[in-house]
């Protein structure tokens, strides 16, 4: 069954509370194949809700006040010597300062290698058919527009519900997830931060369940009471 909004707040929304308690200062649905943004003050936490589960959300993530500085794949990884993103772990920008931090997890691990889809990638992998479908790259750079982001912005990015497991030969694999709906990943903004997510359109393979769903974004300030 196709999970929409409504079928998600009947069945789902008792699963899906803020991870970290504290005032809701935003609470918004992500459409399946859209993209979204916003600023996420420092110390607010960000709960990411997997609405219909194994729905991978592209993230990327700006230092709100300059956008040159933004998340480092590689930093984050070499760091904290994880090929994956895990309760606790800290995403950081190029210089190796900190963004934001897992505060929250509820699936085995978050990818972070995987990269993001585009309309150049599907043709090459699924054939020349699927230029025309709708890609996070897309995303990215129609929600970074309202920021004055470009593609020169885009870098390697997180996707949060994605199983990509890393294969014995050392090739990355795109299989299928390890979520369920109402399962969440939260973040808590080290300092003021622009995060922007796709929901990702993919429907070539199995990131989403080849049926992409809504996620959902909550934000709280932990320190005024619920």
């Amino acid at each position: 069954m196709t999970v929409t909004w409504a079928t998600y707040e009947a069945e789902y929304f008792d699963r899906s509370e803020p991870y970290v308690q504290g005032a809701i200062v935003l609470d918004q649905e992500i459409a399946p194949r859209a993209g979204w943004s916003a600023p996420i003050r420092a110390g607010h936490v960000l709960t990411l809700v997997d609405v219909g589960g194994n729905q991978s959300g592209d993230c990327l993530i700006y230092d709100a006040s300059d956008h040159d500085v933004r998340y480092s794949a590689q930093a984050t990884l070499a760091a904290q010597r994880n090929a994956y993103l895990v309760d606790g772990s800290v995403l950081r920008d190029q210089e190796g300062a900190a963004l934001m931090t897992v505060v929250g997890n509820e699936v085995e691990r978050q990818d972070t290698i995987g990269g993001a889809c585009s309309k150049e990638s599907n043709t090459l992998r699924y054939g020349h058919h699927t230029l025309f479908h709708h890609a996070c790259r897309e995303n990215f750079l129609l929600e970074g527009a309202k920021h004055g982001l470009g593609p020169r912005d885009l870098v390697s990015n997180i996707n949060w519900f994605m199983n990509v497991p890393v294969e014995a030969d050392g090739t990355l694999g795109i299989v299928d997830g390890m979520s369920a709906p109402g399962k969440r990943v939260a973040l808590r903004a080290e300092r003021d931060v622009l995060v922007v997510i796709s929901n990702c359109p993919q429907v070539n393979n199995p990131c989403n369940d080849f049926n992409p769903t809504p996620l959902r974004v909550i934000v709280t300030d932990p320190a005024v009471a619920a």
